[in-house]
């Protein structure tokens, strides 16, 4: 077995800022390669206010032509409504599904449901051009996030079709980070070499974490000693728009927009650390 110090990333202190009950598979692949993982969340998933907007599409899903799922969660908490409602795999008969990304993909047909279409890039962008010219007349239910890109609804629209979108959780700022994430950054023997993000309300979440005394108004970051030998590394571009957006560098960017493809940067990159 290989010893820790002769792994890819040995000597690296990474800070992983996923949801507490997402980290492990990110945490896990980099502690393989030898890293230390700090875990502090960026971001908490929740139940949304209500459940009768998805209960009624649920309910009815015989009448759609497409269901979209963009996120593990958002399968979960679909397939958790079925559960609760006691509807079958019947339900799915007729409906056309299409995933954002593997990891979705293999959520779904882990519930055993044949999972149609998966965009060849795992963005909102790349799911609208997979669906291009099956769109006309047809009926979509979006199941996702409370706030959410716009972008799936509205190009779909565009073509034709009748878009039904439908809130299956939330995510919030978990406040315990706060005190946490501040401290970390503040201490140079605790202080991470590598921040992850792995979605754009994650790297928001991060500024509102840290706060108005570490920045000098938005979206400009303070040039300060917490970020001295700290970089950023970036599931993918939608998530490296918002990093810039929000003034912060995207030094490290996954080819493939997966939590695998995120680690393979990250061993990548530290040839160059």
């Amino acid at each position: 077995m290989t010893k820790k110090k002769d792994r890819p990333l040995a000597g690296l202190r990474i800070l992983v800022g996923r949801a507490r009950h997402q980290a492990s598979a990110l945490s896990f692949g980099l502690r393989k390669l030898g890293a230390d993982v700090i875990e502090i969340p960026f971001i908490e998933i929740r139940k949304p206010s209500s459940y009768k907007p998805l209960d009624a599409a649920l309910k009815n899903l015989h009448d759609y032509d497409w269901l979209i799922l963009t996120s593990v969660n958002g399968v979960d908490a679909v397939w958790e409504r079925l559960r609760k409602l006691r509807l079958s795999k019947k339900q799915f008969k007729q409906v056309n599904v299409a995933a954002i990304g593997p990891a979705t993909k293999k959520a779904i047909e882990k519930r055993g449901i044949k999972v149609n279409v998966v965009p060849e890039e795992y963005v909102a962008e790349s799911v609208v051009e997979s669906l291009r010219d099956q769109m006309t007349g047809k009926r979509v239910l979006l199941a996702r996030a409370k706030v959410a890109r716009d972008v799936i609804p509205r190009e779909l629209r565009k073509l034709g079709a009748q878009v039904d979108v439908v809130e299956a959780y939330e995510t919030v700022i978990p406040q315990t980070s706060r005190t946490r994430l501040r401290a970390i950054l503040k201490d140079t023997k605790c202080r991470p070499h590598i921040i992850t993000f792995t979605s754009s309300s994650t790297a928001k979440n991060f500024v509102t974490l840290l706060g108005k005394n570490m920045w000098r108004g938005r979206p400009r970051p303070r040039k300060s000693s917490a970020f001295d030998d700290v970089r950023f590394a970036s599931i993918g571009p939608v998530t490296s728009s918002t990093l810039r957006e929000l003034g912060l560098p995207v030094d490290i960017e996954a080819a493939e927009y997966t939590i695998p493809g995120l680690i393979k940067a990250i061993a990548f990159a530290r040839l160059t650390l």
